[in-house]
């Protein structure tokens, strides 16, 4: 008789790490307006961390992010894209040589298979370029809706905000948008941002949320918007 193999439990839906608990309703529209109005002001041009050379390279950082730090990633593809900038030259290079460059960063092995898999995709439907089109990226190995979003926003000016965990604790403790999730905050700050700052709103929020706004203990002496922020456990100056 045959037996039955045991199903295999499905897998949880990930959600972001709670925000701390707000007690105060968003913020409005005139609030929110100034708020980015001195994000830009103390950051006219803000940049990715991530260091690449074209559309493709950023593709692969992002992808390598994951669980990573900027930092890290950006010192084990220096070496990888002085020889691999293209996906033709990546396939070229092989798994083996790519998972040689990336050992330093978290899951390695699954990233080096991925970043393969995904320049082959480029190169057979592509013709060796990055897609401007949201589902043509998502459907690339390791590739989900904040990496995507980035190589939008970053590579082809498209106005997206993708959330990471700096941007979901950012905007749920000002609060900008609460929200349980990532993707509902992405799709609630993309509704809310004034256009003039849509294009630059993640960046500004980011580089917020690493350096002033941290998850254990926020800067908030030096914090720019401490005054129109309505998170209840704010830091006083040592």
């Amino acid at each position: 008789m045959r037996t039955r193999q045991p199903t295999a439990p499905k897998k949880p839906r990930i959600v972001a790490p709670a925000a701390d608990p707000i007690v105060a309703p968003a913020v409005g529209p005139e609030i929110l307006d100034t708020i980015f109005s001195r994000l830009r002001a103390a950051d006219p041009e803000p940049k990715a961390e991530l260091v690449y050379r074209n559309a493709y390279t950023l593709l692969v950082a992002v992808v390598l992010s994951a669980q990573a730090t900027d930092k890290g990633v950006n010192l084990a593809t220096a070496p990888l894209f002085a020889v691999a900038d293209t996906p033709e030259k990546m396939l070229a290079l092989g798994e083996d040589r790519v998972r040689s460059f990336i050992r330093t960063i978290g899951l390695f092995n699954t990233k080096a298979k991925n970043v393969i898999a995904l320049s082959r995709i480029l190169v057979e439907r592509h013709g060796g370029q990055v897609p401007d089109s949201r589902g043509d990226l998502e459907v690339l190995p390791g590739v989900g809706t904040k990496t995507a979003s980035v190589v939008l926003n970053v590579a082809f000016g498209v106005p997206t905000i993708a959330v990471d965990t700096h941007i979901f604790r950012v905007s749920n403790r000002i609060p900008l948008v609460v929200a349980p999730t990532t993707d509902k905050v992405q799709a609630g700050l993309e509704a809310i941002v004034p256009e003039p700052y849509r294009l630059n709103a993640h960046h500004w929020l980011i580089l917020f949320g690493r350096y002033i706004c941290k998850a254990r203990r926020p800067d908030c002496p030096i914090c720019p918007i401490a005054d129109l922020c309505r998170y209840p456990a704010k830091t006083v100056a040592a």
